[in-house]
């Protein structure tokens, strides 16, 4: 059977039996618990089961007046139905070898007696204990089902154990303990439908009833009786003893685990055996394997399975909610699109990167499709072709792409297209990302298709690895993407309230507004964080760099003809309220380690650097450098922003660069300028940080990239991996 028949298989039964299952494993950890309650008073006796009834008997029965009954219960504890020489009933627990008396008998409590009663048969008799049995069926063949999922998830029983890829806290937590306690909830599923069925009516029968002859035996003591003596109190569950003493005709009736047997209290003789039928031993092993009652240790791990099941029922549909909540929407078919977005995942995280790489393209106008790689077709208008690949287990394709390679050599595109193929994985695997690779390989054979990069893998969706690859893709297409790491974070929040309380208005040589909007409710951000909006109240973002001033978000905005997103922000007048949602992007905040900071913006870019300035009552060097088309009134807002941030020693000094003005400047040439500047920042581990268009972003760092191998020695990536280039850029 394929994997996604194992799955549904798997869901299917538990969404069945969820509400149940829940309520048994809620029950069975609280009568597990009470399985070892039960076990901590000290009444069982040492070396217990070496003691013989022909050493008990005669001591209990020499030190109570009339015996009716002494118990071996499970916990190996014995008790005495007895009356004393007044005819009072005495019941306790005692010592079987002394007759001393242990402790009183106290009944199970009533909240105990109705969690029992709850699972047995939920209050519901026969169709309660026929639903309990259902369910315990059901519970095994998900467990069957389960195992056969990390079977192939792992590939074969060999790698059962093996180290399992934590793509999120539930899917981990399912898998790892899945795998621990796979043995507990087999035993506890099927010693629960074993009950069932040997309790139902077709499984009963009669007692085997064995006669034995009288023989002319003398009187003996009880000490002295052959099956005394060679019948352990271990082995006892009852032991009836005769209404009249010294009466032939009333026997002792020993109760063992298999059957009961007569035994003449003169003799010794056995008088008969009534065999115990084959479903009633059956019952009871599954019984003490059920409850644990029997072994305190075993108890405890039937109290951690139960338990655990009640996780798996939550993480199960946290898993399955994870996997449905990123669905496929497309705006353009198959047959019209430019960009075509293949994706094979298992567990719904790629296709989440896959998503977002989708909206960021519809709201630049391009015409994308989506889809998981199993449909893959002809693509008739496609230009460039997107492959989200993850691996699954041990370097298998996920379950929506395995039919992907034949699919290939099936449909052969009618028009060159170039591909990029992204692969999702872990590096604690040794075939890290190997579906990937084999994807590449393929498309690289076919003769229509061209790479326009180089594969790019990302570990443990790592955001900011895929950025890596949105950077260098908007390079090579000149289509743009978001490169903020937040952006592609997994965890989405909710959208809180913003109002605006101030915005500024567009002219007629300015077309970049600020507007500044007020949190309903205090959030924790800083500056250089996210802010998503949405305009067409889709689930398309628009994303944009915030600058923190005095506790509100302060945006700065050029408005666009036909954008969506600033026209949106420039209609909003004071006191409108929006819906958005700030995103953490950590690594777009003012360094706290280095002590000298060189801020490079072009345009818009400004915004953060404006509330990272703000922010820095540390008084960090920080030197801004930043274009713009023309000095217009906004610049002269700027430069006196500036000037009194560097009274406050917040600001060392701005730079301006103007591209339109008679003495055309850009960002760059001020970077050549002082490179000296730039050289000595960086030796002495200076932090620099970049915001705005990808344009800029690029020609800065071949820039830097010229200055640091002239005067340091070192390519510009020396200081990417060492994070003192920072950048989110767009």
């Amino acid at each position: 059977m394929t994997l996604s028949i194992w799955r549904y298989a798997h869901l299917a039964l538990a969404i069945i039996s969820s509400l149940f299952l829940l309520i048994l494993s809620v029950t069975g950890i609280i009568l597990a618990y009470d399985a070892i309650d039960e076990k901590v008073p000290a009444y069982r006796v040492e070396k217990f089961n070496e003691i013989t009834l022909a050493e008990s008997l005669p001591v209990l029965r020499e030190a109570y007046y009339e015996i009716l009954e002494i118990k071996v219960d499970h916990n190996d504890f014995v008790t005495i139905d007895a009356l004393d020489e007044e005819g009072n009933p005495f019941q306790a627990y005692i010592n079987p070898l002394t007759g001393e008396k242990l402790g009183d008998i106290k009944p199970k409590s009533q909240f105990i007696q109705w969690t029992t009663a709850l699972h047995r048969s939920l209050f519901l008799k026969e169709t309660g204990r026929t639903i309990v049995g259902v369910v315990s069926f059901l519970l095994m063949l998900i467990t069957i089902s389960g195992f056969i999922l990390i079977l192939k998830r792992q590939k074969g029983i060999r790698h059962f154990f093996n180290k399992v890829n934590k793509d999120f806290f539930s899917q981990y937590f399912h898998v790892i303990t899945g795998r621990w306690l796979l043995i507990p909830v087999l035993v506890i599923a099927v010693t629960g439908t074993i009950i069932f069925v040997v309790r139902l009516d077709m499984m009963k029968s009669e007692n085997v009833e064995v006669e034995h002859a009288n023989s002319e035996e003398k009187d003996k003591e009880l000490k002295n009786f052959e099956f005394f003596a060679n019948t352990k109190l271990a082995n006892v569950e009852r032991v009836e003893f005769p209404f009249i003493p010294e009466d032939a005709e009333e026997p002792f009736i020993i109760h063992l685990q298999n059957k009961s047997v007569s035994i003449n209290q003169v003799t010794g003789e056995i008088i008969s055996e009534s065999i115990y039928p084959y479903s009633a031993v059956l019952e009871k092993i599954n019984i003490d394997l059920h409850t644990g009652r029997t072994n305190i240790i075993w108890a405890i791990i039937l109290g951690l399975a139960s338990l655990n099941i009640v996780f798996f029922i939550y993480t199960g549909f946290v898993i399955t909610f994870k996997r449905t909540r990123t669905k496929i929407k497309n705006k353009f078919k198959a047959s019209e699109a430019e960009i075509v977005i293949l994706v094979g995942s298992e567990n719904g995280t790629t296709l989440f990167f896959a998503n977002q790489i989708q909206n960021q393209l519809l709201s630049e106008g391009q015409k994308v499709y989506l889809c998981e790689m199993n449909k893959y077709g002809l693509f008739p208008n496609a230009k460039h072709l997107l492959v989200f690949a993850s691996t699954y287990g041990l370097g298998d394709p996920p379950s929506n792409g395995n039919t992907f390679i034949d699919l290939v050599e099936q449909f052969p595109q009618q028009q060159n297209i170039q591909y990029s193929v992204i692969g999702f994985g872990s590096k604690s695997y040794a075939d890290y990302c190997a579906f990937a690779y084999q994807v590449d390989a393929l498309l690289s054979s076919q003769k229509w298709s061209s790479s326009l990069l180089p594969i790019h893998t990302v570990n443990d969706r790592s955001p900011n690895e895929f950025v890596q690859w949105a950077n260098e893709w908007s390079h090579k297409s000149s289509i743009t993407l978001v490169t903020s790491p937040a952006v592609y974070s997994v965890k989405i929040p909710s959208l809180k309230k913003f109002t605006v309380v101030e915005k500024t208005s567009v002219t007629a040589d300015n077309s970049t507004f600020k507007i500044i909007l007020k949190p309903s409710k205090k959030q924790g951000f800083q500056s250089g964080d996210l802010l998503a909006i949405y305009p067409a109240n889709d689930n398309q973002e628009r994303f944009y760099s915030v600058g923190k001033v005095n506790g509100n978000i302060q945006l700065i905005i050029k408005l666009f003809e036909n954008g969506l997103g600033s026209s949106y922000l420039h209609y909003l007048n004071v006191g409108d309220t929006i819906s958005a949602r700030i995103m953490e992007n950590k690594n777009f905040h003012l360094p706290q380690s280095a002590n000298k900071i060189a801020l490079i913006a072009n345009g818009t870019g400004i915004a953060p650097f404006l509330g990272i300035i703000h922010e820095n009552n540390s008084q960090k060097e920080i030197q801004l450098y930043v274009g713009f088309r023309n000095n217009n009134s906004l610049t002269q807002s700027y430069q006196q922003f500036a000037d009194e941030q560097i009274e406050k020693q917040r600001l060392t000094q701005i730079h301006f660069a103007y591209s339109r003005e008679e003495s055309k400047q850009y960002v760059m040439d001020l970077i050549q300028r002082d490179a000296h500047y730039f050289t000595r920042l960086l030796q002495e581990n200076g932090v620099i940080m970049i915001c705005g268009s990808l344009a800029m972003q690029k020609d800065v760092e071949i820039s830097l990239n010229s200055i640091c191998f002239e005067k340091n020695g070192k390519s510009l990536q020396h200081y990417i991996d060492n994070k003192q280039i920072l950048t989110d850029c767009y």
